[in-house]
């Protein structure tokens, strides 16, 4: 799902260079060249614009002017082309203590203005805003074994590096929290460099949303944190767009037998197309459990890869039971709102069988988007 914010990248330029020079604002900071982009930032100033805000837990989102601030040192400010809804938006629109907010983590857009010490991307860029930061200079960015960042750590609400807002509401001027370090559900929005990654304007920005989340996380998950093998069995649990991306990675990375769990049934001819041979739904197998299912499918004894994509401690524990004795790897992705523990009994981890947790399908934003840029075109045809 996503939604369409302006009609293309260009008409939007056109519209800016209108804006800018009726209120004095030079036509070269359209420039690429460095010095023309911090002569724009430094004159850009606050916006007022729509926003889908949420006031309490779990109610409407509701539609309000807000008033962007111009962004600070290593900040860019973005115009939102398209925005996507995940289901980790709807998991935390749920939880106390998290409003006034601008949820929205999916989304692609254009560079309207930069701050100070900005220097990979420029106004006029199109960009894919990401929740996960790569600073290219922490330990972690640093290693092969890590996509957190720990020099910007997420900070809930407010932007890394200071722990403000740069969202106010027009009418009252009351602050707003930011999501996730990216707030899509505003037609524009601030975010840290370090959470920014530009893309080719050509690319087609309802695809471009999922880059941010969904089709990263899964394909990812599948390619880096599982490290799929070519004749092996897949089992994934959810059959969002998280798990579908799992499956089409896990194809890619040459498994043979891909089994999608889902209560769903319209996803089933979804996840043919994208690699899924076998469909389970946990409310037709005759009283047994999915496990025992799975351990039948693949001759008793249980897929290599177990992929849980929903986010619920039960099904955790389920998709660590179908995984194999003596080299199953469960992975971990859906995002779980309450503290529940997984129930896996020790004893059942000693054979061999191994539970792992991905964040964002072990990606590292500005290494591996683009890639996965270049390669969506071969999915999307095949």
């Amino acid at each position: 799902m996503y939604v369409s914010l302006a009609n293309n990248v260009d008409s939007f330029r056109e519209r800016e260079r209108e804006r800018e020079a009726q209120t004095g604002r030079a036509s070269a900071c359209f420039s690429l060249e460095m010095e023309q982009t911090n002569a724009a930032a430094s004159s850009a100033k606050p916006i007022r614009c729509r926003a889908a805000v949420s006031r309490a837990a779990g109610q409407p989102l509701e539609m309000e002017e807000v008033e962007v601030a111009p962004p600070r040192a290593h900040e860019v400010r973005i115009k939102i082309i398209c925005t996507s809804l995940c289901h980790t938006d709807i998991t935390f629109w749920r939880m106390e203590g998290l409003h006034p907010s601008i949820f929205g983590h999916e989304a692609v857009g254009v560079v309207e203005s930069v701050g100070e010490h900005v220097r990979e991307v420029a106004v006029g860029d199109t960009v894919v805003p990401v929740f996960t930061a790569q600073c290219s200079e922490c330990p972690d960015c640093l290693s092969d074994r890590s996509n957190i960042c720990s020099k910007l750590p997420d900070v809930h609400g407010f932007m890394p590096r200071d722990g403000t807002t740069r969202f106010s509401s027009a009418s009252t001027g009351e602050p707003i929290r930011h999501f996730l370090s990216v707030s899509s559900f505003v037609e524009y929005t601030v975010v840290d460099v370090s959470h920014v990654v530009k893309l080719d304007a050509n690319f087609p920005p309802a695809m471009a949303c999922l880059l941010s989340c969904g089709i990263s996380t899964g394909v990812g998950a599948a390619w880096k944190v599982a490290a799929v093998e070519p004749g092996s069995s897949v089992a994934v649990f959810g059959l969002g767009a998280v798990g579908l991306a799992v499956a089409q990675g896990a194809r890619m990375r040459g498994a043979t037998r891909i089994i999608g769990v889902d209560l769903n049934p319209d996803k089933f001819d979804v996840g043919k197309r994208l690699g899924i041979t076998d469909f389970i739904n946990p409310n037709d197998t005759g009283g047994k459990t999915v496990s025992e299912v799975i351990k039948e499918m693949t001759g008793g004894g249980g897929a290599d890869y177990c992929f849980e994509c929903i986010g619920s401690a039960s099904v955790m524990a389920e998709a660590f039971q179908s995984s194999r004795m003596g080299w199953g790897k469960t992975i971990l992705l859906g995002v779980i709102g309450s503290m529940a523990p997984i129930g896996i009994p020790p004893q059942d981890l000693l054979p061999g069988r191994s539970v792992i947790g991905s964040l964002f399908g072990g990606i590292k934003p500005k290494n591996d988007i683009p890639m996965l840029a270049q390669k969506s075109w071969s999915w999307r045809s095949s």
